[in-house]
């Protein structure tokens, strides 16, 4: 058996290869051997500098919630939990007249000498325990009496206004709507809940009936909400991915200070931005750098976004752009710690734009050097910012306007969990019930109203045909 010639070239090809083929072939092999050492290089590196959400716009759900960087402190010697010497906390007593029943206890016998004991405490130990009640339906029956009269027509009695058609009342179907919209739980879920906890009989289809009766009982608190978009002073607007059916969707987000508003929609393109802020929006938008909000001309860009992008640049393999990163942060941090400050009220907004100056001559500065740095990446991404500059700092000269879109991001924390328990919806009709408790939720929540109690309202409006209850009266 022949062995090959060489770096693996077969004896039969070698005896017909002049010297300089030869040659050439085997610095072939030579720069075919580099590449693979760099490629399996560049690997080992990408292991380990891997895009996180501290260093890319990869949102935080992406990470195991027990993936923490290594931490630069010591490891406490303390046991976890409660530390001794820490202030006791237990649940406030209620008053005695608040309580549903008193039993008054009183010793009969001394517990030393037992002799007979007599008298009463003005002042006795108070133990109060907590119990459910026995939960059951609550159910009405209508009798409604069918009557004829001498000319040979039958009349029936008419339900009294409000009373619903179905076999649901208003509380049930708002509790209904909620279980499924807030508390996250799929219909055959909810079904199971009602059933076996409340004894209330129910089926994946009845609660599919309740889903569409809370929607078309909120719709129009929901169209009162996207019609005052327009008008708000500024807002912060955000998206994350889903699903409708088999086709990918997009849930949107508009927050505003006192109500916020869901959107799904088939695209991310900024059709969306025509529809909710049309051409009467003259307010500014909390964002990050995605294109499509271009279009508004009144930004400010997320300083969280351009921090974890100069964190990238830190943490990657060019000096050049890491050197670059490195500068950045500096300023970048600067103007964390000074909005923090304008945050608590330390100081004013007028003082936050005087000190943050120096950090914003600094930035500015940096991102110039970096447009005629000559490497491409840090060319690409300080160019952008640079000539838009003016929006990295709008949030000096409009008051409510924050540097971060941390309100839409919280916003969509919760649609973040119920889009990975439900994997989005179904139908068409399905995208609207979602958007539009969503949207009723997190309003009740900013306006800290009783979700509960804002949702039967409306259902109950619903069935007597009443107009709808506004999340924004008197805001």
């Amino acid at each position: 058996m022949t062995r090959p010639v060489g770096r693996g070239i077969p004896p039969e090809l070698a005896a017909q290869m002049t010297p300089a083929v030869r040659a050439f072939v085997l610095a072939l092999f030579a720069e075919i051997d580099q590449l693979r050492a760099e490629v399996r290089d560049l690997n080992g590196r990408l292991a380990d500098r891997h895009p996180t959400p501290q260093n890319s716009s990869l949102p935080p759900s992406t990470q195991h919630p027990h993936a923490r960087p290594t931490p630069t402190r010591p490891r406490s010697r303390k046991k976890r939990g409660g530390q001794p010497g820490h202030p006791k906390h237990a649940r406030p007593l209620l008053p005695t007249d608040d309580c549903d029943r008193v039993v008054p206890l009183a010793p009969t016998t001394c517990r030393r000498c037992h002799q007979p004991l007599a008298g009463t405490d003005p002042s006795p130990l108070r133990h109060q325990v907590w119990e459910l009640p026995e939960i059951k339906p609550i159910v009405t029956e209508y009798r409604r009496d069918r009557l004829t009269c001498r000319c040979g027509a039958t009349t029936c009695a008419d339900l009294p206004a409000g009373v619903p058609v179905g076999q649901s009342g208003p509380r049930l179907v708002a509790f209904t709507g909620l279980l499924m919209a807030y508390f996250r739980q799929s219909k055959r879920r909810t079904a199971l809940f009602l059933g076996s906890l409340l004894g209330q009989p129910c089926c994946a289809a009845l609660a599919v009936k309740m889903q569409h009766q809370v929607t078309a009982a909120l719709r129009p608190t929901y169209d009162a909400l996207a019609a005052r978009v327009p008008t708000q002073p500024h807002l912060g607007i955000d998206k994350s991915p889903t699903r409708q059916a088999a086709a990918k969707a997009w849930l949107w987000t508009c927050v505003a200070r006192w109500f916020t508003v869901f959107a799904i929609r088939p695209t991310r393109e900024a059709t969306l931005l025509d529809d909710l802020l049309t051409d009467r929006f003259a307010g500014v938008v909390v964002c990050d750098r995605a294109k499509m909000y271009w279009q508004v001309g009144r930004l400010q860009w997320c300083w969280a976004h351009l921090k974890r992008d100069i964190q990238a640049l830190i943490e990657g393999d060019d000096p050049q752009g890491t050197r670059v990163g490195r500068d950045l942060m500096r300023p970048t941090r600067e103007v964390f710690r000074q909005w923090s400050r304008c945050r608590d009220g330390t100081i004013t907004r007028a003082d936050l734009k005087r000190v943050s100056e120096p950090a914003r001559r600094a930035v500015e500065g940096l991102l110039l050097r970096g447009v005629f740095s000559g490497n491409p990446r840090v060319v690409g991404m300080c160019r952008e910012l640079h000539e838009h500059r003016d929006w990295l700092w709008a949030f000096l000269d409009h008051d409510g306007v924050e540097p971060t879109n941390n309100a839409s991001k919280r916003a969509l924390g919760h649609v973040v969990i119920w889009r990975k328990l439900s994997f989005g919806t179904q139908s068409e009709r399905g995208s609207r019930f979602v958007e539009t408790m969503l949207s009723v939720i997190e309003t009740c929540r900013q306006q800290k109203r009783d979700v509960f109690r804002c949702v039967t309202a409306a259902v109950e409006a619903h069935f007597a045909r009443r107009p709808a209850p506004l999340l924004l009266a008197g805001v």
